[in-house]
This record gives structure tokens, C-alpha cells and sequence, in this order.
């Protein structure tokens, strides 16, 4: 498929997906502690599988991803920014600092940046990248934000047990529940502590919707 035509089918997608999540009724669970990071950039640090549900967010600011170079990311991308995300293109492998470096322009001009810290092909629930070098870690170091532990839940979804992520996709007008943690300083902070935080959000994101 020619790149055009992935992005012509990504800004479809797109469109879909914003129509579909506007039927969600969402719950908000923020920490109290949120307020203290003052004007600082956000760095949301949250587990593949969840992303869907957090979209319905509505976000403070705008927010920056990154996106993979490959011919999946060029759709993916192109949707992304229908449902008004900021998209810098990069990965891990291939080009990886560049993209880095995208986010934390973005940060300094004023977005927020979200990473999916256990990606692109998991171990699900581990946070990826060496001690505190994880991207979401680093770039909220360079940038001087904080980092942000966020997770979602669903009272009724789809889950593709067959993913390596278990993809969760809630059913059309379901009740779903998106928490936000504390703000966690990136200078002392690691994968391990990072991860037990956003366990701990998606246990308040359940807890709101009382599923068990």
C-alpha cells in the first residue's frame, strides 16, 4: 500500500475513532498531588493495551507521541492526529534520538508528552528501556516535567487475549474510568517505581468503575 494511501486510511480511522470514543461516559480519578507540578510538562507514562479508553480524556494541553517509522506507523500516525494528538515520528531501533529529541521540542513549546512504556512488543507490564533510561523518564528529565502514571478500565470491553498487550476495546456508550497518578520527579525515579505506580492507577481506574 503507497504511503499515501495509508494515510488517507490512518485520517479515516482517525475519524472513527474519535466518533466512537465520544459515546464513552468517562469517570476522572486525578491525585491531589497533581497540582503541585505547577506549569511543568507532563510526561503520561501508561501500558499498552489500555490507550484506547485514555483518549477520552479530555487533555489539559496537547499532547506529543511517538510513533514508529514503519509502514504501520504511517497509519497509525495519521490517525493519531485526527483524534488531536501531536505526532513525531521515531523508534527505539531506527532513528530512536532523533524522535526523542522531537518530544522534547515539543515539551518545551508547551505539549505534554504521553509514552506507552512497555512497547511496541512488550513483555506487557514492563517497563522498557534499561534502569532510567526508559523514554518516558528521560525526556521528562531533559525537558524538566514530571512524569505522570495513567491508566484506564473498562465496565464492559472487548479483550484480544490472543495480543501480546491484551488489547482492551470498550463497547459503544460503556462506562469507562481513566486515573491519573502523582507527579513523580524523573531524577529519582526507575522503571520498577514507575511501574508499580501505573499498577497502582489502573487499580484506581477499577476502583472507580467497581469492577473486580
Amino acid at each position: 500500500m503507497k504511503r499515501t494511501a495509508r494515510r488517507a486510511l490512518g485520517a479515516s480511522a482517525g475519524l472513527v475513532a474519535r466518533a466512537f470514543l465520544a459515546t464513552l461516559r468517562l469517570s476522572l480519578v486525578t491525585h491531589p498531588d497533581l497540582a503541585s507540578a505547577g506549569d511543568k510538562p507532563w510526561v503520561l507514562a501508561f501500558w499498552h493495551g489500555q490507550q484506547f479508553a485514555l483518549h477520552r480524556w479530555k487533555r489539559r494541553r496537547k499532547i506529543a507521541v511517538l510513533v514508529s517509522l514503519s509502514d504501520d506507523g504511517e497509519l497509525q500516525a495519521a490517525a493519531l492526529r485526527r483524534i488531536g494528538l501531536v505526532v513525531e515520528r521515531g523508534s527505539s531501533s531506527r532513528q530512536g534520538a532523533s524522535g526523542l529529541k522531537g518530544i522534547v521540542r515539543r515539551m518545551r513549546a508547551g505539549c505534554d508528552a504521553a509514552f506507552a512504556v512497555d512497547g511496541p512488543r512488550g513483555p506487557r507490564g514492563v517497563v522498557r528501556g534499561e534502569g532510567d533510561r526508559a523514554g518516558a523518564i528521560l525526556s521528562a528529565r531533559i525537558a524538566r516535567g514530571v512524569v505522570v502514571p495513567m491508566a484506564s478500565a473498562c465496565a464492559s470491553a472487548w479483550v484480544f487475549d490472543k495480543a501480546w498487550d491484551r488489547f482492551e476495546l470498550p463497547r459503544p456508550f460503556s462506562r469507562v474510568a481513566v486515573a491519573l497518578g502523582p507527579p513523580l520527579d524523573p531524577h529519582s525515579l526507575d522503571g520498577v517505581t514507575l511501574a508499580r505506580h501505573i499498577d497502582e492507577a489502573r487499580a484506581r481506574a477499577l476502583g472507580a468503575l467497581r469492577v473486580p
